[in-house]
């Protein structure tokens, strides 16, 4: 239901920050029903302008304006009482409160206790009108992801929510989640609902937006409608030149068996088995992508593999050898080269210099150090090898490294990584967080490295990423790998199933 009064205008915002021009003149505006879509690199600007929008920033220049008048925001509560809400990329929920509980934090009590029950009531009726399937009485820890994410919704139609921002909302959806949450969305435009759709996924912004706005370097580079348009134009737009968007990947032949896992065991942060039984092999030369929403054992097997998690049961064999149990640095020297799902956790150490990072795993061996002395003309020989090989853009081997970007911070372990001449090569999200011109060099890196003879596994949520790279296809759900397939039969609607849990017993004896 797109009218032609404008729901919201921000009128040339511009905000500076010491050596930055986050947003520069931007005029962005949404109809009242219209779902509008905002694409950009990371670094574009995006997330500053959501910012001003919901009064954690004040602009330098610029106005926003709500109903053709000035909005008068300036902190967040005024955004959420002129009806402004966001859903964030990862949730602001409680786990151990209920839904009901979740939607009524923040509320002003009419007396000296809230009535949940009230609550309640009004969640089943939006949950009715909206088809969102929400129960206001059951606990956020026992509900899945899509489910959860349905409850971020419910807490914005609550509050009268008149234009909603979604941050990435299907990173972490199965691609049936993903069409549910589509037909809510679309449902709240009917009623008059201004949504702003913030997104990587050039499908998805394709399938449901009525207009795109595209930012590169803090400016408006282009609008367009998913009827002018296609994923590579856009991809165009963002990056400001041509963007190979799947990777090509030439055909293979595996050699010999470098990655095996068997019956394997370990267990969650909580003590129970998050990986039950899992069995696999990857061999030289192929690519085995491992495809499961977010909370099915994918984590725990990665850190398994890589030696920084016990093994309850089952074994690991690098290239023969076996690796089960054992010190990452025995890992390591077996031959697995491990990139690590949370980069800034796992990956690097932020406070250390990208020189100090590129050399962490190798800085005690010849010939960086002799007798126990760094030889710094060597390390520095390596790093600018590694640098230029791997495209990290830096201004100096002395930056601290949590101030590059995401993607720049990838590339960097990955050169490390590779650096060390690895059999098996274990990618976990490798592109998660990172940039479209990134992600592009990243998969690139990936199929080179099969090409080249190597065993790659990539476990991945995005399943767009999974299907583009894979020589076979993987399922993982509740700890198990429920089915292993070659990628030409690994269609978006079998895997769906598969990682939603239906249709296991026909994949599996």
């Amino acid at each position: 239901m797109i009218v032609d009064t404008p729901l919201l205008e921000l009128n040339g915002i511009t905000k500076r920050f010491p050596g930055v021009l986050a947003n520069d003149d931007v005029y962005f505006d949404v109809a009242v029903g219209e779902i509008h879509a905002l694409l950009g690199e990371n670094g574009a600007g995006k997330s500053t302008l959501m910012k001003v929008l919901h009064g954690l920033y004040r602009p330098d220049q610029g106005e926003v304006r709500l109903h053709g008048r000035s909005s008068g925001i300036t902190t967040p509560a005024d955004a959420i009482e002129a009806g402004v809400a966001m859903v964030h990329q990862h949730f602001m929920l409680v786990p151990t409160l209920t839904v009901a509980e979740n939607v009524a934090l923040g509320l002003a009590p009419s007396g000296f206790i809230l009535d949940t029950s009230e609550v309640a009531e009004r969640i089943r009726d939006l949950s009715s009108r909206y088809g969102l399937h929400v129960d206001p009485s059951a606990h956020v820890w026992q509900l899945a992801v899509g489910e959860r994410q349905r409850v971020e919704i419910v807490k914005a139609l609550y509050r009268d929510c008149r234009l909603l921002v979604l941050d990435e909302p299907t990173a972490v959806l199965t691609p049936i989640e993903v069409e549910e949450l589509f037909v809510i969305l679309r449902t709240m435009a009917a009623d008059g609902v201004g949504l702003i759709f913030i997104s990587h996924k050039l499908g998805e912004v394709l399938s449901l937006a009525d207009r795109i706005t595209v930012m590169r370097d803090g400016r408006v580079t282009g609008e367009t409608t998913p009827s002018e348009t296609n994923k590579a134009e856009l991809a165009d737009m963002m990056v400001g030149r041509e963007v190979q968007l799947a990777p090509d990947r030439p055909g293979f032949e595996p050699g010999e068996v470098r990655l095996a896992v068997k019956d394997l065991r370990v267990a969650g942060d909580r003590g129970v088995d998050a990986v039950r039984g899992c069995n696999f092999e990857v061999r030289s030369g192929e690519l085995l992508g491992i495809a499961g929403v977010s909370g099915n054992g994918q984590r725990e097997l990665a850190e398994a593999i890589a030696g920084l998690r016990p093994v309850v049961d089952g074994d690991i064999k690098i290239d023969g050898a076996e690796v089960t149990g054992r010190h990452p640095s025995e890992v390591r020297a077996a031959g697995l080269a491990y990139v690590p799902e949370e980069r800034m956790r796992d990956g690097v150490v932020g406070e250390f210099s990208v020189a100090e990072n590129l050399i962490l795993v190798a800085h005690d061996s010849e010939p960086f150090s002799r007798r126990g002395i760094l030889r710094l003309g060597k390390i520095v020989e390596r790093c600018r090898e590694l640098v230029e090989r791997f495209d990290v853009k830096t201004p100096t081997l002395e930056t601290t490294t949590a101030t590059l970007s995401g993607g720049n911070i990838q590339k960097l372990i990955l050169a490390r990584e590779l650096s060390g001449q690895p059999k098996v090569l274990l990618a976990a999200q490798p592109t998660r967080g990172v940039d479209i011109g990134a992600a592009e060099y990243i998969h690139r890196r990936l199929i080179e490295e099969r090409s080249a003879g190597n065993a790659i596994l990539v476990i991945s949520e995005d399943l767009d990423e999974v299907l583009a790279l894979s020589d076979r296809v993987a399922v993982m759900f509740e700890g198990r790998i429920v089915a292993v397939m070659d990628v030409a039969e690994a269609t978006v609607e079998r895997v769906g199933l598969l990682m939603a849990g239906s249709g296991i017993l026909a994949e599996v004896p």
